[in-house]
């Protein structure tokens, strides 16, 4: 039973669906806005916060554990450019507008967009 468990299933195992989060979250991180279902904004937007909250200590700790997720220029862009944006800000790093619904299969789909 599932009993209140908060990750998302998406019809895939294990392994499909980290990869699956992990893709979404490096293409938010690289062009700072996706578009794709609601289900999966939510997913990639609560891994997102918790990376910026990482990248924004900034030390030899954090750089290690975004690198077991991220590329290095990715890292070097989290820390460097995107971290220090929200340095005032306490979570809230990410923004999900909704859009409607897809036409071919009526998936509800959304706008995933880091806050300026």
């Amino acid at each position: 039973m599932r009993k209140r468990k908060k990750t998302a299933k998406f019809s895939r195992e294990s392994a499909q669906r980290k990869a699956l989060v992990l893709s979404l979250s490096r293409a938010l991180l690289l062009q700072e806005k996706i578009q794709t279902t609601k289900a999966k904004a939510k997913a990639a937007s609560q891994f997102v916060e918790r990376l910026i909250t990482v990248a924004k200590r900034g030390d030899v700790n954090s750089r290690r554990t975004l690198k077991e997720y991220m590329t290095e220029s990715l890292v070097r862009k989290l820390i460097s450019d995107i971290a220090p944006r929200y340095k005032e800000r306490h979570g809230g790093y990410t923004r999900i507008l909704k859009l409607g619904r897809r036409i071919t299969d009526g998936s509800e789909m959304a706008i995933v967009e880091l806050v300026k």
